[in-house]
């Protein structure tokens, strides 16, 4: 099997033999999926695929039914609830499958492969934002303390400038990555939108010696950054303000967003560029971190259903309607996409080292979905399906800028 995440796998018997109706069902379905490299096996044994060891076990007629008419949606509920069970690597299952799914993009235009790429996303407004983000992040700070970096519970991609480093050395190589594009110098204000469980917030005005104020609209986030920053005596040099990006007001030296991007949605990508254009200092410098595309699709509908409602990771071109209307000069892009496959397989081990204490106080099937969700995302990142963008960017104008990268790697 899989990993801890999946139990004793007992197929077989649950929805008598396999119909005429059913073998053709699965036979389109793999029709699909080009050159999948894994076996597909109904609950009597009935099997379409490639026999490489890497097998899915469909365990019940109607999981076959809901998973054909909405792929996209239904495999995660299905796998959530053991209605489908993976013998091999997980990891390994989905990365042949998203790179299946593209193979049969460019074969054909068939309704069959299209049902994989999910419904439209949900709403980003500000009432749907709150909501959005509580589903996401207010789980409970000890879930995510279990399997984040044990420093700074940064909730977003690492980077990994040596071989070898640990989870906790990465983050804090992330945010030094940041600081060192932004120039931090001591005495700027720094404005943040999006602080997560405020590490970064802090580690800015520890190491860089600036002022910052953070933005953040999760109460358990905001909670748990106020209560840190008072208990390292930071509370005078960092603010936590529990509000929405759109109602930052004031002048900053630097505006930065690490993994907010994503929520915002392109909708109000014009919104957050008049945010940033009211509150950017002459001579300030800006940064936003997000996960991203190579070209616009929506989300995974069970993901953006389950997991992270409200996910919208946009390409390249859609960030331009951040920067273009205010006239903002884009200075440098960095595509982060393997560091975040290592962050992520950080994130995994951690989180199985722990998968039983979840499933004791989460339920079987939460336990099963961060799994997933957390392998998933793994294979999007290695398969080349999600990308990583670092965008660092200024006003037109400002000419006090370095000649070189150099500062970026001391």
């Amino acid at each position: 099997m899989s990993s801890q995440a999946d139990r004793a796998l007992q197929p077989g018997g649950r929805a008598g033999n396999a119909s005429g109706l059913d073998r053709w069902l699965l036979r389109a379905m793999m029709a699909a999926l080009p050159g999948a490299g894994y076996e597909v096996v109904l609950w009597d044994g009935t099997s379409v695929g490639d026999r490489t060891g890497l097998r899915v076990h469909i365990l019940d007629r109607a999981a076959l039914r809901q998973l054909v008419r909405n792929p996209s949606l239904y495999f995660g509920d299905l796998y959530s609830a053991g209605r489908i069970a993976i013998e091999g690597d997980l990891v390994t299952f989905l990365e042949r499958t998203y790179a299946a799914l593209e193979a049969g993009r460019a074969a054909n235009d068939s309704v069959c492969w299209r049902l994989w790429a999910g419904p439209a996303p949900q709403s980003s407004s500000l009432a749907a934002a709150y909501d959005n983000i509580h589903r996401h992040y207010d789980l409970g700070n000890d879930f995510y303390a279990a399997w984040l970096d044990r420093e700074a519970m940064q909730y977003t991609c690492a980077y990994f400038a040596e071989p070898g480093m640990t989870l906790e050395a990465a983050q804090r190589a992330k945010m030094d990555h940041v600081c060192r594009k932004l120039r931090l110098r001591p005495g700027q204000r720094v404005f943040e939108a999006g602080c997560g469980w405020g590490g970064f917030a802090l580690h800015m005005a520890r190491e860089y010696g600036v002022q910052v104020r953070a933005w953040n609209i999760s109460h358990e986030q905001i909670r748990h950054a106020a209560d840190r920053a008072r208990s390292e005596g930071l509370d005078g040099r960092v603010t936590y303000v529990e509000d929405d990006y759109r109602n930052i007001r004031g002048e900053c030296d630097a505006f930065v967003s690490v993994g907010m991007l994503e929520h915002v949605g392109p909708e109000n990508y014009g919104v957050l560029g008049e945010v940033i254009d009211r509150c950017l200092a002459p001579q300030g410098l800006g940064l936003i971190h997000s996960i991203g595309r190579n070209r616009p699709e929506p989300m995974n509908g069970w993901i953006e259903r389950r997991i992270f409602p409200g996910a919208q990771p946009p390409s390249l071109g859609q960030m331009m309607a951040i920067f273009e209307p205010r006239a903002f000069s884009v200075l440098d892009v960095e595509n982060l996409r393997l560091h975040y496959a290592e962050t992520l397989r950080h994130w995994a081990d951690r989180y199985l080292a722990v998968i039983d204490e979840v499933r004791a106080s989460r339920g079987a099937e939460f336990a099963r979905a961060w799994h997933l969700y957390l392998a998933g995302s793994t294979a999007a990142f290695t398969t080349g399906t999600m990308q990583l963008f670092q965008v660092l960017f200024a006003r037109g104008r400002n000419n006090d800028l370095p000649a070189t990268r150099g500062h970026l790697y001391p």
